[in-house]
Formats: structure tokens, sequence, C-alpha cells
């Protein structure tokens, strides 16, 4: 079960779950079969009624906006080529974002630099 603005809620059963490692809020109640659906039906109710309320009151939680540390093969390559910069920066944050991860996954500075 997923939860918009999921930041906003208090979970004090500790329930909610990060959708992956570069998320922002945790945002999901994961269920392995239906029984724990049964049994979680007042804590459900509950969170439901949280979120619904904060959406009624149209409250969002901020938008938090981290710096983006630029490996140094990317700097390197960056700063070599014009071209490759300026489209870099074109980017949406989220795409400069997805080829940081990207880059950063390889184990190796020589696949990074390819």
């Amino acid at each position: 079960m997923s939860f918009f603005n999921a930041a906003l809620m208090k979970d004090p059963q500790a329930v909610l779950e990060r959708q992956g490692p570069n998320t922002q809020h945790p945002d999901r109640i994961r269920f392995t079969d239906n029984a724990q659906v049964q049994a979680m039906k007042p804590t459900l109710q509950a969170y439901l009624e949280e979120a619904m309320a904060y959406a009624e009151a149209g409250i969002k939680p901020p938008k938090v906006i981290h710096a983006l540390e630029l490996p140094d093969e990317l700097v390197e390559a960056l700063e070599a080529d014009p071209v490759l910069a300026e489209a870099f920066r074109a980017l949406t944050p989220g795409r400069q974002k997805s080829y940081v991860i990207d880059l950063n996954s390889a184990k190796k500075a020589e696949t990074r630099r390819s």
C-alpha cells in the first residue's frame, strides 16, 4: 500500500518502508499475504485517516533538494568537453541524478570513465 506525502506521517507502528535507497520518503507498507492485511486493519485505517487529513488540508511535505555530488570522472569529462557540459546542465535534476547514480554504481574508475 503506497502513501503520497508519507514524509508527513507519524508512523508510530514503524511499518512504512522506503521504495528504494534513492527515494526521499518512506512511502509504502508491504504485505506478503492477505492475513497481514486483516491483522493490520486498525493500523491501516489510522494511517489512511491521517493521510486523508493531510490531503484534505492541502498539506504537503517540504521538498528537500540535496546538492548533487558529481563523481570526479564526470567532472573531468564535463571540463574537457563544453558541449557535453552544456548538455548535462540542460538535463532535469532527476536525469542528472540518474546519471550520477549510474556512474557511482561502477566499481572501477576505468568503468566510470568509459
